[in-house]
């Protein structure tokens, strides 16, 4: 194989979804670096990945925003960097598309279905009825950012439904172990924004969406004090909804609890 990076789409999450064209790409590679800080695999699925495409190294924040080191060996042999979802999905990856375009460094993108795709399916709203996608941050002591909260309400005003998906990394450094946030810290967060906004989400409700892709996906649709109390899963997205169709409605009716 030639010198050059690889992006490689992993799928969702369960790698039973991974295509064959970003399998026979990682097991041509010299060196495999799962990129672990914009999503993460079960611990599992990350044993079957070795045996999958053959061994990997975990590569974090510092070193894929300051990639200087993981160019250097991509300009000298072939380098997958190993994305859960889709590697465009996220602008860091973008980031590195046009490093190395600048360093004249060959960059191949081997696309996975991506989150966003999988959830507007499953749960059945329909995808061009999404307004812009937030991330709810973990709070760092009493500071608590609003505006994923303000975009939310702005997609609501417009009869939009948002897809928010949830911090990975209490530190915010990206570079210790993944803890995903849970339902409760979720929507935790969600009212600590509403009190600093002086709004009410009393009306509220959101789509719980657990372990999307994988054999123990499970949907949830309720108020947010029920989402709140959900516990089992591991990895977690919400969607709040919008103005709903007829047909919207009936499908949100399967989740209901």
């Amino acid at each position: 194989m030639s010198t050059g990076l690889w992006l490689v789409g992993l799928g969702p999450g369960d790698l039973s979804q991974m295509t064959q064209a970003a399998i026979s790409a990682a097991r041509a590679c010299e060196h495999r670096f799962l990129e672990g800080y914009t999503a993460s695999l079960p611990a599992d699925q990350e044993q079957e990945l070795a045996e999958l495409v053959g061994p990997w190294t975990r590569l974090m924040r510092p070193d894929v925003e300051d990639p200087e080191e993981l160019l250097r060996l991509a300009a000298e042999s072939s380098v997958a960097l190993l994305v859960v979802g889709d590697p465009l999905q996220a602008t860091t990856h973008v980031d590195l598309q046009l490093r190395c375009h600048a360093a004249g460094i060959a960059c191949d993108v081997v696309h996975g279905l991506s989150i966003t795709t999988v959830v507007t399916g499953a749960v059945g709203l329909q995808s061009y009825r999404f307004g812009r996608q937030v991330t709810l941050p973990y709070p760092h002591g009493e500071v608590v950012p609003t505006s994923p909260l303000e975009f939310i309400i702005a997609n609501r005003d417009r009869g939009l439904h948002t897809l928010v998906l949830l911090d990975l990394d209490p530190t915010g450094m990206g570079v210790e172990e993944q803890t995903p946030m849970s339902p409760e810290a979720a929507v935790d967060v969600l009212l600590r924004m509403a009190v600093e906004l002086d709004v009410g989400l009393e009306d509220w409700t959101g789509v719980l969406c657990s372990d999307v892709g994988g054999s123990d996906q499970r949907i949830i649709h309720g108020a947010l004090d029920r989402i709140a109390s959900v516990s089992g899963g591991r990895m977690h997205c919400l969607v709040i909804p919008g103005r709903l169709d007829d047909l919207e409605s009936e499908a949100l009716s399967r989740w209901r609890v």
